[in-house]
């Protein structure tokens, strides 16, 4: 196996997560906060998606799935097309109010964007500076970890507010 192989194998399983997360739930769940100031499903699938997505583009060379595939316009946010999530006040996060299938779309477009990606590295390509402002400086394969974590952070939340959706019994 090789180092690749680790990356796909752990954005599959965010996927996984998502997929779960996202199946059967209405506006209820997706918009449910567990306190005033809480992420709701629908921020935390979006920003697992625009997160993935606005890092991956720039290292793929590529353009983003959110502006390039219409995302941006059919989500219609409150917020400049450039979001992503980072420093978001609570009252944006409570913006995100869109369908799970929307979610899921998105999730997948730029799911697959990233795979895609992926699948043309090598570990040799792993071990490329993709950012000096840091010291030392970021090397794609640490930049790729660092997105993985940040997505494997907010599936574990979005599944625990789906949890707590489902024993409140919201839809």
């Amino acid at each position: 196996m090789t180092a690749t192989d680790v990356l796909l194998d752990g954005f599959s399983r965010v996927r996984g997560v998502v997929e779960n997360v996202l199946k059967g739930a209405g506006e209820a769940t997706l918009t449910h906060r567990i306190d005033p100031e809480a992420n709701t499903i629908a921020w935390l699938v979006w920003h697992i998606a625009r997160g993935q997505d606005a890092q991956i583009a720039p290292l793929a060379g590529g353009d983003e799935v959110w502006t390039r595939d219409g995302f941006a316009d059919r989500f219609a946010l409150p917020f400049p097309h450039s979001a992503s999530g980072y420093g978001q006040t609570s009252e944006e996060v409570g913006a995100v109010d869109v369908s799970a299938d929307l979610l899921g779309d998105y999730y997948d477009a730029s799911h697959e964007a990233t795979l895609a990606f992926l699948r043309t590295l090598d570990d040799a390509d792993l071990e490329r500076v993709v950012d000096t402002a840091w010291v030392p400086p970021v090397t794609l394969g640490v930049r790729l970890m660092s997105i993985l974590d940040d997505n494997l952070q907010h599936a574990g939340q979005a599944a625990y507010v789906r949890g707590v959706t489902a024993r409140l019994g919201l839809r």
